[in-house]
């Protein structure tokens, strides 16, 4: 056949049409991808029709708007909690400056042991030392005094590991999910253990998920006025919620009022979360992020302090059919700074 003929032109034509289709066809899924930043497979699968099916008024799954709601838990979920909670780092931080202003603690334990340093000892901190720490810095104080402390630890500390604000430690595939349950209609909420008015500092410009949209650990407020008159709210060293555990369908019930249709977390702390989250009617989604890659971030479960997974949630997860996350295999990336 000619290479002038007709018909060899027309096959031709044709041949370069099909190829562009394919090209833009594949730069179209590129762009629609909801969750770019994940491989293929289980965990993806399991968002995508969760998504799909509850926003489908033709589906039996449907899910009216006012009711789509997706808790998640903070540390070890969105953002990076090992080697240590950035909060319990903040307050240990603080402590400085907490003995500046009140040097009789200097020589006091668990103080001195912070001011010497000495981060073995520290590492073997009761829960009664770190309650002591937590209220001589998250106390005492305004509650927006406190919020301008925070703010400014947050825009000068960085991550040992990585050398970057700890609000850009944020795993890339989470944040997606966010955005993409957002654009359909859901209302994300952190659930954390962690100090509701600490993540509120940071959780708008962080997550696009503002303060009211925020559940933790809530301590006690005075209300009080100063030598002018104005109105003020200092902090207290009273405990209201304790947002772990059993306290996170207590906080989404009294914060939220809503069932959520989809909960994430990573630790047996978000156990109940999923449960209840579960325990609802129609379609549910709950998922655990499973820190696995070492090379990456870390790797870690069952023995570790800070982000506890045990054996008995992966079981709990198998039976009751709880999509677990591979970081190792499921991310094509953690950071947006790095694979």
């Amino acid at each position: 056949m000619e290479s002038n003929s007709p018909l060899f032109r027309s096959i031709r034509l044709v041949a370069v049409a099909l190829c562009a289709l394919l090209v833009v066809g594949a730069h179209a899924y590129a762009q629609t991808d909801p969750l770019p930043s994940w491989n293929d497979g289980p965990a993806k699968q399991a968002i995508v029709e969760f998504v799909t099916s509850t926003t489908d008024k033709a589906n039996s799954k449907f899910v009216p708007p006012e009711e789509r709601i997706a808790t998640f838990d903070q540390d070890g979920t969105l953002w990076v909690e090992q080697p240590m909670y950035t909060q319990i780092v903040y307050c240990l931080e603080r402590v400085p400056t907490v003995v500046k202003a009140k040097p009789a603690l200097k020589n006091v334990e668990p103080f001195k042991t912070v001011l010497s340093g000495d981060r073995a000892a520290m590492a073997k901190f009761t829960m009664k030392d770190l309650e002591k720490i937590l209220i001589a810095t998250l106390t005492g104080m305004t509650v927006d005094e406190f919020g301008a402390e925070a703010k400014r630890w947050l825009d000068e500390a960085k991550d040992p590991r990585w050398k970057r604000p700890y609000t850009e430690l944020v795993y890339q595939p989470m944040g997606e999910v966010l955005s993409y349950l957002r654009a359909n209609g859901y209302k994300t909420y952190i659930v954390t253990g962690g100090g509701q008015d600490f993540v509120r500092v940071y959780s708008e410009q962080t997550y696009s998920i503002p303060p009211e949209q925020v559940v933790g650990t809530a301590g006690g407020t005075k209300y009080g006025y100063d030598k002018r008159g104005k109105p003020f709210l200092t902090k207290e060293p009273k405990l209201l919620l304790n947002d772990n555990m059993a306290g996170k369908p207590e906080g989404i019930h009294l914060m939220i009022g809503r069932r959520p249709y989809a909960a994430f977390g990573n630790s047996t702390g978000d156990q109940q979360m999923l449960e209840y989250t579960g325990a609802g009617d129609g379609a549910r989604l709950m998922m655990l992020v499973h820190h696995d890659d070492a090379e990456r971030e870390y790797a870690y479960g069952s023995k570790s302090k800070v982000g506890t997974f045990s054996d008995a949630l992966m079981a709990e997860a198998k039976k009751r059919g709880w999509t677990v996350i591979s970081m190792k295999n499921d991310w094509k990336r953690i950071f947006s700074f790095a694979p």
